[in-house]
């Protein structure tokens, strides 16, 4: 039986990728290499008073090939990915004292959205636009609206306080 070495985190991007030259190259036989850093956060429950805490890891990752240069004008900071991959250790001695860095080789990364809406231009994913509303008339069978003019399950607030989970 093989050991097994998958990764597969979801962050969002530390810094623009391009913004000094080891963050994106080609080495010498001409493949793109990007070099990314993401911040994951993660929410724990602080054992001494049980508020929760964020706690937030940061993680380097490799990107390789046409990957790297197709994903390059998207990859800005902020922008939320998921990463696909395996752990990678590197080990070198300098001035006698010895090493070692572990970073993520990505498989597949893919672009989950951007910082928020105003930044899509900004190198962002796309994002979903509803119809307008006349196309959504078009479209349905029934001119009333069943559910009234809020919508089905409208509330006077968008997120009720005591959520039970």
């Amino acid at each position: 039986m093989t050991d097994l070495n998958h990764v597969v985190l979801i962050g969002n991007l530390t810094r623009d990728l391009g913004s000094d030259e080891r963050s994106f190259g080609y080495v010498a036989n001409g493949q793109a290499r990007a070099n990314v850093s993401i911040a994951v956060n993660r929410s724990k429950r602080n054992g001494d008073s049980g508020q929760w805490i964020d706690e937030v890891s940061y993680f380097d990752i490799t990107i390789w090939g046409k990957t790297a240069e197709n994903l390059k004008p998207y990859l800005v900071k902020g922008q939320k990915i998921a990463v696909d991959g395996y752990l990678k250790q590197d080990r070198w001695e300098k001035d006698g004292q010895k090493f070692s860095k572990i970073q993520i080789v990505a498989n597949s990364v893919q672009l989950l959205g951007g910082r928020s809406d105003s930044n899509q231009s900004a190198g962002g994913a796309p994002r979903f636009q509803p119809r307008n509303d006349s196309m959504q008339q078009m479209n349905q069978p029934y001119a009333a609206d069943p559910y009234g003019s809020a919508g089905y399950g409208a509330t006077d607030s968008d997120f009720p306080e005591d959520i039970p989970f």
